[in-house]
């Protein structure tokens, strides 16, 4: 069968292949770009257009994490979520005696929906890199597109909040970076805070793991918020425009 064909077939079923080229180009391109979140940061961190921080799922504060450099380097005033009891240990761990940083032991939820996430069982952690203990997820499909045998995954129960309550109950008004990397999840979070709150902080959410309605659902509720949107690699960095931020990096 010739592509011709085949892409005609695929295509009444309302899929579309995507080129080999353009996945392992877009790889690639992702690999050796000069923009990366850490540089933009550390550009909006020296220009103190940000002072303090919300992060929802903080993993265990090294993993996967280089917000944690940040906070630590510039001390930044920070709330730090995450739900996964054996990650969060590490968490407090990893920041323990700083008197600038909050931790929350709970994921943050629309309409109550996340009381349970998956996540590779502690006892098989040693089989994967790294990057396992920080894939926990609502989607239990999730894991096993990160390469985690179905033997190997739990469900734990977790705590939930919600956005209202969680600045309710550390009295913020205010703050600056909304830094969101929730497996999939995150989208719902950007479209309930947008909803929801009235502050207006930069935000930095995981694009690369959003079902395509979800996102361009987000990115609609963006624009019609007045954020200026960012794309870098797997990340979404979302400006108000309002704050007239003009980025240069060297």
């Amino acid at each position: 069968m010739n592509n011709k064909i085949l892409k005609k077939i695929v295509g009444i079923f309302g899929y579309k292949i995507i080129e080999k080229n353009f996945i392992k180009n877009q790889s690639i391109l992702f690999e050796k770009s000069n923009l990366t979140v850490e540089n933009i940061l550390d550009y909006l961190l020296k220009g103190k257009y940000i002072k303090s921080i919300v992060q929802i799922g903080a993993n265990d504060g090294i993993s996967y994490e280089h917000i944690n450099y940040f906070i630590k380097k510039y001390k930044i005033k920070s709330l730090l979520i995450e739900p996964i009891k054996n990650n969060f240990q590490l968490l407090v761990k990893n920041y323990k005696n700083l008197n600038y940083v909050n931790l929350e032991n709970c994921a943050v939820s629309t309409n109550n929906e996340i009381n349970y996430l998956y996540k590779v069982d502690e006892k098989y952690l040693k089989k994967y890199d790294s990057s396992a203990r920080a894939i926990p997820s609502f989607d239990y499909k999730h894991l096993i597109k990160h390469g985690v045998k179905k033997k190997h995954i739990i469900k734990e129960m977790i705590n939930q909040i919600s956005f209202l309550d969680l600045f309710k109950k550390h009295g913020i008004n205010s703050f600056d970076l909304l830094y969101i990397d929730t497996e999939g999840y995150d989208c719902h979070l950007v479209n309930n805070f947008l909803d929801k709150i009235k502050i207006r902080p930069i935000i930095i959410f995981e694009w690369i793991h959003a079902p395509n309605l979800n996102l361009i659902s987000c990115l609609n509720t963006l624009i019609a918020n007045s954020y200026f949107l960012l794309p870098v690699k797997h990340d979404l960095i979302c400006i108000p425009k309002e704050k007239n931020i003009k980025i240069l990096l060297n």
